[in-house]
């Protein structure tokens, strides 16, 4: 199709419109950075024998939430949108499914009276695609060598699916939790606690890894390979996250006054200081657990569970409030990462950092920001999703708390039910010993190297 000039609006395309469309385009690449980190930690932290399958299985299950999000996800999370418009999910999905008319069209070929701002919608979708990836390499962390890989990759289907309509609920200011007062400006809840909800089913049906917590004949002990290279994913994370903090912001004339996603009224460099004083407050009480404890984990879990304990309000606190938060989380961390220790539960990420902290983060919100006004949209003045019209409290932050953990319990517990009743979830102990790389690719290794058969 040929370029119409004299057909082009150019309201949609107005170089004020193409630096919002940069804001949002650095989310994307912050996001891709935080899976680079995730690969990163994941190859510090697991046995040699099965790093390759863990590393492909993360790589797979991430692009398989990032095509199934594109195909009907992010429709589910735009229907809020839709709804305050007097129009519906049926029509949210026929414009933002992965053929719908929204996704499809030319920006400069729509006149902004019948979607304004397209191009930063349409890259809010691979935006929002890759945080489905995301979830799914999370949930990975949970359940990596111990389950069968399509009994992973079903999981990924079904994790997307409900996490998406989730987040239609939890992340934005006009959903059905959020409208009324829940307040997630980072999207902890349907990031990091659904995922966390589905590894409290999963983790007791799969078992501990041979040699976690007790010998085995072949595995004498469990050990990290690398805490450099974690490390290194570790602040690899720490660059990326910034970018992503930009594409959780709204941007309103004049000029560009910025707004969070849940509406609440904040600035760049208050988001941008709040998360660097997350880590930091995370990183200093971890320090401090490790060498009490001579574990050197907590230095690792330190910063990220200061940094998920704030995400949730990185638009409203005050920075010194959110150095307060943070300095807390890593005791909840230890609390939680200790806790399973003691029962033999084989999960070290997911609870302490997710459950612990993140569930800790979005209560003392509650506490903290009381009152602060935020939900509904911009621009409507009067009405159930007038602008402002919610406030933060202790109650709708306990009970978004509880729904994104109970839907990720839920979808795992019947999700699960269905994979052990027909392929099976779980690997065999002997295999898990052997190593899956062996398994799965035919691999053998020779110390820390792969050995390469000939021809390969």
């Amino acid at each position: 199709m040929s370029l119409n000039l004299a057909a082009v609006h150019a309201d949609q395309v107005s170089l004020n419109s193409l630096v919002q469309n940069l804001v949002y385009a650095s989310g994307t690449v912050g996001a891709i950075m935080v899976v680079v980190g995730l690969l990163m930690i994941d190859a510090g932290t697991t046995r040699h024998k099965n790093l390759l399958t863990s590393t492909v299985e993360k790589l797979m299950g991430f692009f398989i939430g990032f095509a199934v999000y594109f195909l009907i996800g992010f429709s589910l999370w735009a229907a809020q949108y839709y709804i305050i418009e007097d129009a519906t999910l049926g029509d949210s999905i026929a414009d933002w499914w992965m053929g719908g008319g929204m996704v499809n069209a030319r920006a400069h070929e729509v006149s902004p009276d019948i979607f304004p701002g397209l191009n930063n919608f349409q890259i809010f979708v691979f935006f929002l695609a890759c945080f489905a990836g995301i979830i799914n390499v999370l949930l990975h962390f949970a359940v990596a060598e111990r389950m069968k890989a399509a009994a992973y990759f079903i999981l990924c289907i079904a994790a997307t699916l409900v996490s998406s309509a989730l987040s239609w609920a939890t992340w934005g200011s006009v959903g059905p939790l959020t409208n009324p007062g829940f307040h997630d400006f980072f999207g902890v809840g349907f990031v990091y606690l659904f995922p966390a909800g589905m590894a409290l089913v999963l983790v007791p049906r799969l078992g501990a890894r041979p040699g976690m917590f007790a010998p085995h004949p072949k595995v004498p002990s469990y050990n990290a390979p690398s805490i450099g290279l974690a490390a290194t994913g570790l602040m690899t994370i720490f660059a990326g996250l910034p970018m992503v903090i930009l594409s959780c912001l709204f941007f309103f004339d004049p000029e560009a006054l910025a707004v969070s996603v849940t509406m609440a009224n904040t600035s760049v460099g208050i988001a941008f200081n709040n998360y660097g004083l997350s880590w930091a407050g995370g990183a200093l009480s971890g320090l401090l657990i490790a060498y009490k404890t001579r574990n050197y984990a907590y230095t690792l879990l330190g910063p990220l569970a200061g940094y998920v304990a704030g995400a949730s309000g990185f638009d409203v606190y005050l920075p010194w409030q959110m150095f307060l938060v943070s300095l807390g989380a890593p005791f909840v961390a230890w609390a939680v990462y200790e806790f399973t220790l003691k029962r033999g539960i084989d999960e070290h990420k997911l609870f302490p950092l997710f459950l612990g902290a993140g569930s800790y983060g979005l209560v003392m919100l509650g506490v903290f920001k009381a009152g602060t006004p935020r939900g509904g949209y911009l621009g409507i003045e009067e009405g159930a999703y007038a602008f402002q019209h919610g406030q933060i409290g202790i109650v709708m932050q306990v009970a978004g708390t509880l729904a994104c953990i109970g839907a990720g319990a839920v979808t795992a517990l019947v999700v699960g039910l269905i994979l052990e009743k027909t392929i099976g979830l779980r690997i065999s102990e002997e295999a898990q010993a052997d190593g899956l790389d062996k398994l799965a690719w035919d691999v053998e290794h020779d110390g820390d190297s792969i050995v390469l058969t000939p021809g390969e």
